[in-house]
């Protein structure tokens, strides 16, 4: 019998003995693991029997919230970490060497942008292209590029990569598609079935979705042949080669740069995700029904939303995702002026978080982009008045009537 995401989340702390039968899995705060054989340590420490080490490498807290992750992605395994740029960062870092070539989308996120110029800087050449086609992607290719990396939908101005095209020209590559999932979650879409290697969440956003912890992850999707890359290290290559790969992840990302996800942000994370489908489905519709409002008024001059109609990805985001997720964007008409029209807001919180239970706003231009500068933005599709917003779960129409009062004080 095959139940659904939620039952299985909600339950997935139960396929194993939990101590004193807890419901959910403890926090374990200890940071050193006693052995009483030091032949089983060793083992351990090899990786041949399952256990832990120190705490620097994982706890039984965030053991479980790996598998819960791994549940949801439909993952052979996952690997934790502080943040998801943590889990981003250290995946890179842990597979990629001087030399080596990535491809990415040019609509990123303006931290994971950021990470590809200090790669670039310690010699991992970096290509940025338009995403939303696959054969922009391939024209950027080279003989020594290891990997693609792309997000599900842009933020904050919302292209929809190709998915399914860059997932076959990887496989057919042999490269590692590396897919950050963040925006539309486990719930909305499975990068699997479009042949994605790793998948990346921030779990700081929808997946905990309450704004009180972070970390990230990322999860293997066991369709890449780690057999034949050269990159994994030799004390790595025993065992299952489907291992490899997030094994060398472990080691050489979360071990040895340190960025560790604490038992209680993982207690609160695993805690947070059982809703992940109600409060998914929730700020969907809002998104949905706001982006439409908002698309309808005078003072409003244009709204980037993967569910209007007039979205340039939109029939492709409609066939590959459950719904249009949480995320718009959208700019004023000439003369208001959005910084007025964001401090007239009452309900809406002015922040730079995404994917909490509360509707968040920011200027994007003068907060999360301002060090891309003026021109870079242009290229991402990033105006200069453009305000995002990370909808959430409140009553809709509280929302509209808020959007609606603040655009009536600006004279929109």
């Amino acid at each position: 019998m095959t139940r659904g995401l939620t039952t299985r989340i909600l339950h997935a702390d139960r396929q194993a003995p939990i101590e004193h039968g807890a419901v959910h899995k403890p926090m374990h705060a200890a940071v050193a693991y006693g052995y009483t054989s030091a032949r089983d340590l060793a083992a351990v420490f090899q990786g041949e029997k399952p256990g832990h080490v120190y705490g620097r490498q994982g706890n039984p807290t965030t053991a479980a919230l790996e598998a819960k992750i791994s549940l949801m992605e439909q993952a052979v395994g996952t690997v934790c970490f502080a943040t998801g740029m943590a889990a981003i960062g250290s995946a890179m870092l842990a597979l990629l060497r001087q030399g080596d070539h990535v491809v990415s989308s040019q609509y990123l996120f303006g931290n994971t942008n950021s990470l590809l110029q200090t790669l670039a800087g310690i010699g991992v050449a970096v290509t940025l292209a338009d995403a939303t086609d696959a054969v922009a992607i391939e024209a950027a290719l080279r003989p020594e590029t290891r990997l693609v990396f792309v997000e599900t939908i842009a933020n904050p101005a919302t292209q929809i990569a190709d998915l399914e095209g860059i997932g076959r020209l990887c496989s057919g590559r042999g490269l590692i598609y590396m897919v950050d999932n963040t925006m539309t979650s486990p719930w909305l879409f499975l990068p699997r079935t479009v042949g994605a290697s790793l998948v990346v969440n921030s779990l700081t956003k929808w997946i905990g979705g309450h704004g009180n912890a972070l970390g990230g992850a990322v999860s293997d999707t066991g369709l890449f042949d780690w057999s034949v890359y050269p990159n994994i290290a030799a004390p790595y290559r025993k065992g299952n080669p489907a291992n490899w790969g997030l094994q060398q992840i472990r080691k050489k990302g979360l071990r040895d740069l340190g960025a560790t996800l604490p038992a209680e942000h993982a207690h609160r994370l695993a805690t947070g995700a059982e809703t992940l489908a109600l409060r998914m489905d929730r700020s969907c519709h809002n998104a949905q029904r706001l982006a439409q409002w908002l698309h309808a008024q005078p003072g409003v001059a244009r709204v980037a939303y993967p569910g209007l109609p007039g979205h340039p990805q939109h029939a492709r985001a409609a066939a590959l995702f459950r719904a249009f997720g949480g995320l718009l964007s959208f700019e004023l008409r000439e003369g208001i002026d959005s910084f007025d029209f964001l401090d007239a807001l009452q309900v809406v919180i002015k922040s730079s978080h995404l994917g909490d239970t509360r509707t968040l706003s920011i200027p994007v231009a003068h907060t999360i982009f301002f060090e891309m500068g003026a021109a870079q933005r242009a290229r991402m599709g990033i105006g200069e008045s453009m305000i995002r917003l990370s909808v959430g779960i409140e009553d809709y129409d509280d929302l509209q009537a808020d959007f609606a009062q603040a655009l009536a004080k600006v004279g929109g």
